[in-house]
């Protein structure tokens, strides 16, 4: 999954699901980490839980919660959500196979079933799964959920030519995956990777083993989304919501507004509350003034949040820690460089020259809540190894150091390669996005390197880094990833096998037969087998290909509103939980 953020400060990453393994496994809980020492996140599924959602203690109804955001989600089409933030959002308003309840006491995610009976059964060959679904459940219009609807959902998600941004699990493992394009041509109502042989059971069938299915069915993918009610591209405007809120206006890049969906059944829904009688989201807001209104929670202030990180500048102005929630996140930020565009021999010159302290300062970031990386793989990931290779520990004055400025400069003349450009997008209209350009410009020409920064919008920027053939050579996206849920399959076959170019999840843009064929035979091991092993894959990226710069591990330290109650971190996402806020006096 992409992070929320997509700017020269911070990177992006789509939905974070921190739960791993597979339902057969044996279940437990692990704790999560963010500082590189704790122990990796361990799986935890519950089949049998049942709804309503356990009540918050204290909990009042009534009132609305405002987010200022000073992010811009891309899109809430549940097809093509991918970013933490999108997902985060989309829990409001729409529900999905499977879901995750997080534990009241340790903060600890379970995956439980959700618009399903159970957490599916999977065939002897692992090649065909069935779902049984809950039955009554409505949309917010009154309208029945039928069968039919998940299996159209599922067919909406290889138009990938519309919906470019979603997950993409289902084209690599999902029967025809790689052949089927969607509903919308001649043949798109024919598709054998999905049937539906009755109102209450969905299959799909696979073209190869997927024992993390279960997890991935918590995508807003998974969503139900009728036939008749899909107008492509306009769907977000008004979609068929099935959760605890609906859309009532969507202006994108600006604002989005929820009010209560009265169709909606707790009875059924074993993970999410309806406290409060609506949402209204903020988007493209000035961090620091977004932040420090919530802070000070003057008037209605008090009833608004802010799910960024607090910029370091401002901690001298928390008076009350509770208005902070905290709590470790799935991630690990980098910074992409094109491999195609950039040799490897300059690739590691640019990993000497960047300012990582200095950068670090600029862009705002707590050592608390942004730990430096050093490994691909976030500590919160079963297998994970803390190493450390000599220059990409996420530390170090690069070429700040005039020394070091020197040295590179050389080095790039004797590789025949001197004023080699770099170019990135930047947000002109983001502070810190202007700041952290200018930072690196500065220091890379110092180097010797030319630099191009481009500059557009901040209510744009994901749709240009999101272009894997844009005329960049640093900073496509993903620019950092967020467990989508805690396995290393859903990072290193995601990221870095070269198909992962034409999919739009390529950090680095690799493009190396030996490392796909590695990948696949790792994924294809037991997934207790495949622990150590993807650790070594890991290492052996950053040092045979080095795509990426390895930045920080996320963790959640975000401002909320003193009025706000059970404001709490949910490390699926490294963001605060929306669906069981209230407010104190509404």
């Amino acid at each position: 999954m992409q992070w929320k953020r997509i700017t020269a400060v911070a990177a992006t990453v789509m939905l974070a699901a921190v739960a791993c393994g597979s339902p057969s496994s044996n279940n437990g809980s692990g704790g999560g980490g963010n500082t590189g020492n704790e122990t990796a996140q361990e799986k935890a599924t519950d089949p049998t839980a049942k709804g309503p959602a356990k009540e918050v203690e204290g909990a009042k109804k009534g009132g609305t919660i405002t987010v200022l955001s000073d992010v811009t989600p891309d899109t809430f089409d549940p097809t093509n959500i991918y970013y933490t933030d999108g997902n985060q959002i989309g829990k409001l308003i729409y529900r999905a196979l499977t879901q995750y309840r997080l534990d009241e006491e340790t903060g600890k995610p379970t995956l439980v079933p959700d618009l399903a009976e159970d957490l599916g059964t999977k065939s002897a060959d692992g090649l065909t799964w069935t779902f049984k679904l809950k039955q009554g459940i409505k949309y917010a219009d009154g309208t029945p959920v039928k069968a039919a609807d998940y299996a159209y959902a599922i067919k909406r998600s290889f138009a990938h030519d519309l919906y470019d941004a979603g997950p993409t699990y289902q084209l690599q493992f999902f029967k025809d995956g790689d052949k089927y394009k969607g509903p919308y041509g001649p043949n798109g109502a024919n598709y054998a990777g999905v049937e539906t042989p009755d109102e209450s059971t969905l299959v799909i069938h696979l073209a190869k083993k997927f024992d993390d299915l279960p997890f991935y069915a918590a995508f807003p993918m998974f969503t139900p989304i009728p036939q008749a009610k899909d107008t492509q591209k306009n769907y977000e405007q008004r979609p068929m919501t099935t959760g605890p809120y609906k859309v009532d206006s969507y202006t994108p890049g600006t604002q989005l507004k929820l009010s209560k969906n009265p169709n909606w059944d707790p009875n059924t829904d074993p993970v999410r509350h309806q406290y409060v009688d609506g949402w209204d989201f903020k988007f493209a807001q000035d961090t620091i003034k977004a932040q420090r209104q919530v802070l000070a929670s003057s008037g209605p202030d008090a009833n608004a949040l802010n799910y960024s990180n607090l910029d370091v500048s401002l901690l001298p102005e928390v008076k009350d820690q509770s208005q902070l929630v905290k709590g470790p996140g799935p991630c690990t930020i980098t910074y992409p460089m094109d491999t195609r565009k950039i040799p490897l021999d300059v690739r590691k010159l640019i990993a000497k020259a960047h300012p990582y302290d200095s950068w670090r300062k600029v862009a705002g970031l707590n050592p608390n809540d942004a730990p430096p990386a050093s490994t691909i793989l976030p500590p919160a990931v079963p297998g994970f190894e803390k190493y450390e290779i000599p220059g990409l520990t996420g530390t170090g004055k690069g070429a700040e150091d005039d020394a070091v400025a020197a040295e590179i400069k050389a080095e790039l003349a004797k590789l025949g390669k001197a004023n080699f450009e770099l170019s990135w997008y930047y947000s002109i209209d983001d502070k810190i996005s202007t700041q952290t350009t200018q930072l690196r410009k500065q220091v890379y020409e110092k180097a010797g390197f030319k630099v191009k920064a481009i500059g557009v919008p901040k209510a744009k920027i994901r749709t240009f880094t999101g272009d894997q053939d844009a005329p960049v050579n640093i900073g496509k996206t993903p620019t950092g990833w967020c467990s989508d849920w805690p396995s290393a399959t859903s990072w290193m076959p995601v990221l870095f096998k070269s198909d992962a170019i034409a999919l739009g999840n390529s950090i680095g843009q690799l493009q190396d037969k030996e490392l796909d064929a590695q990948i696949d035979k790792i994924a294809a091991m037991d997934p207790n087998a495949q622990l150590k092993e993807w650790s070594k894959i890991d290492k052996e990226i950053l040092e045979k290909h080095l795509p990426a710069l390895p930045l920080y591990y996320s963790a959640t330290n975000s401002p909320v509103g003193k009025n706000i109650g059970h404001a709490i971190n949910d490390m699926t996402q490294g963001l605060p939980e929306f669906t069981s806020m209230y407010l104190k006096q509404p």
